[in-house]
């Protein structure tokens, strides 16, 4: 009986802690941020990094089909209206069965606010250990990765406060 109790609590304690720890797949929390090449959606290529040591920045890799990525929205879009400049938020399109033009399409039809980046060659995915779309990470100001996470689900709120 005490050994169930225990689990549950410690199973209880998990949930409820989860929507800001760190998931087990992914860039490693605490390393630095890394430098990738990727295009902005007009097709000019940007360093990654050049976003990160001014503000906390929140990138998440994205499509336009990704039911996890279309759930995940009304929080990146509370998120991005209440933290304004203060936060950089970015949207790395990855490459699969994407275009930067169908990039461009959706984020104005669904009047998606932020900074849209296209992952040509993938190096962003790879840079950052990118299991999946839906994957987000959350940078300090300082540069060091401070959240990982994928789903629809994640608390971005909580994420943000890891890198305040």
């Amino acid at each position: 009986m005490k050994k169930s109790a225990v689990a549950l609590i410690a199973g209880l304690f998990a949930v409820t802690s989860s929507a800001a720890r760190a998931q087990d797949t992914g860039i490693k929390v605490g390393s630095a941020a890394p430098s990738a090449m990727v295009h902005t959606l007009e097709g000019k290529a940007v360093d990654i990094a050049s976003y990160v040591g001014k503000t906390p920045v929140v990138i998440e890799f994205w499509a336009t089909w990704c039911p996890l990525c279309k759930q995940l929205e009304p929080q990146l879009a509370a998120a991005k209206e209440k933290h304004g400049t203060s936060v950089v938020f970015i949207g790395v399109t990855v490459p699969q069965n994407q275009t930067p033009e169908k990039a461009k399409e959706f984020i104005a039809k669904y009047q998606m606010k932020g900074t849209f980046l296209f992952d040509t060659d993938g190096a962003a995915y790879k840079a950052f250990s990118a299991p999946h779309t839906s994957y987000v990470v959350v940078i300090s100001k300082s540069g060091k990765v401070m959240y990982t996470g994928v789903g629809g689900t994640q608390d971005i709120e909580a994420a943000l406060a890891l890198a305040q």
